[in-house]
């Protein structure tokens, strides 16, 4: 009897698929970069390339998981006959690695900032979300630590539990509950006497912000909020339910993340615009302005500590996924090494993390290339190995597997869509790969 994991269902793998899609880069970034770069136009751009450019990467991810059914490291060789393409899957492995490190780094403050909201919250004297300096937090390198441990803990527990167990019960949990979170932040922002500015400013197309730099980087957001180019999704595919669907899987995973990015910038935007607070990047927005808004509002710092619970369910849902997929590349498809490899993988990323946390105190004096250590580690994968690894794979199922036998794994096309998608993947994703590559890049 095989010891490799798969889904119990369909749902379950759609769901914690849309979860690893469904990161910080959807609930924080893409508010930010619509408030900036034209609104609805940013909006009906990123909405274009995401139907061109990131569902047929999310198939072919997909495609390659469910046809390959075997870890990343191995999956290429499988497929090709080619060992030396296995690379693929370790620059998929070596992304996430890196990429769990930093991001936890920032799963670590969400973890404080809720510690740190539930006892305001439960104090007397004392509930102002003003008293909560986000300064102060990250200088501290014992609490960062902390925090972070916290997270990679919580992320290490799912991951233990097994692919039905932990993976698909957590994201059946969580994702439903992230959509409620954010529906109830959005229906309390929407009450506010400035709502209707705030939605017009997310979404009202402004044709004067659209620049050349908003255009890449829309189309950059549509490449990367689907967690494109680490193997993540091929990896989620492999352990697809043999009556899962390929396109509708993916269409799913792509409405929920479109949908969710809209929904946080309608939570955030008619708060900010009602108190007059112009929208800051990452952190900034979600731990210095947002506090000084939901301050602001009756009964906010419920409303605060709700809305770093569902962030907290964003980067859990995506943590997640980073984690399982070094544990499927290293316990290679014998499920009774989870648990052990799980617990070393950990401790390793926790390991690799610490400098990154500590790159906001002691060691915020190191920095070279990109900047201080977490943000050269950002820029590693986001602008490097990601990249390179979504066109390895494009290359790959574009130019050496089997056309017949993608034909097969696609499914039923009642709508001839087939042909199409294979020449983007085949001729056209190279060479929008490489752009994105450039912009990341350069």
């Amino acid at each position: 009897m095989s010891n490799q994991s798969q889904w119990k269902t369909s749902t379950g793998f759609i769901l914690a698929s849309a979860g690893s899609a469904i990161g910080l880069g959807a609930m924080w970034k893409f508010p930010y970069m619509a408030g900036i770069y034209g609104g609805g136009a940013f909006l009906f751009l990123f909405l274009i390339f995401t139907i061109f450019v990131g569902l047929p990467l999310l198939i072919m991810e997909f495609t390659v998981g469910i046809m390959g059914r075997t870890y990343t490291t191995r999956i290429y060789s499988k497929l090709t006959g080619k060992k030396w393409l296995n690379i693929i899957g370790w620059n998929g492995n070596l992304a996430v690695f890196i990429l769990f490190g930093f991001y936890s780094v920032i799963g670590g403050w969400i973890v404080i900032y809720i510690g740190n909201v539930f006892l305001q919250l439960l104090s007397v004297e004392h509930t102002s979300l003003t008293q909560i300096k986000f300064e102060k937090i990250i200088s501290n390198p014992w609490l960062t630590v902390l925090g972070q441990g916290i997270f990679i803990l919580l992320t290490m527990i799912i991951v233990m539990l097994g692919v039905e167990k932990g993976l698909e019960k957590a994201s059946k949990i969580m994702m439903p509950l992230l959509f409620v979170f954010l529906i109830i932040v959005v229906a309390k922002s929407l009450t506010l006497d400035g709502a209707l500015e705030g939605v017009r400013y997310i979404l009202q197309p402004r044709i004067e912000d659209i620049s050349v730099k908003g255009v890449l980087f829309a189309l950059g957001q549509s490449f990367f909020t689907l967690s494109l180019g680490t193997t993540g999704m091929i990896t989620y595919a492999s352990y697809a339910p043999k009556e899962m669907t390929i396109k509708s899987s993916a269409i799913s995973i792509v409405i929920m993340n479109i949908l969710v990015s809209v929904l946080a910038g309608l939570a955030i935007f008619p708060a900010l615009k009602t108190f007059g607070y112009a929208p800051q990047e990452g952190p900034g927005l979600l731990f210095k302005v947002l506090p000084l808004v939901f301050n602001q509002m009756g009964f906010g710092i419920v409303f605060y500590l709700i809305f770093l619970i569902l962030f907290l369910f964003a980067a859990l849902t995506s943590s997640i996924s980073l984690l399982e997929l070094n544990v499927s590349n290293f316990t290679k498809n014998d499920n009774t090494k989870r648990k052990a490899i799980s617990v070393i993988a950990s401790i390793l990323v926790f390991i690799i993390s610490i400098p990154a946390t500590l790159s906001f105190s002691s060691l915020s004096g190191i920095k070279f290339g990109a900047g201080t250590i977490f943000d050269n580690m950002d820029f590693i994968v986001s602008n490097i190995l990601m990249p390179l690894g979504a066109l390895g794979t494009t290359l790959v199922v574009g130019q050496l597997l089997d056309k017949q036998a993608l034909k097969e794994s696609f499914g039923k096309d009642k709508f001839k869509l087939f042909v199409p998608w294979y020449i983007l993947i085949k001729y056209m994703m190279p060479i929008i790969i490489i752009l994105v590559f450039i912009v990341q890049l350069f």
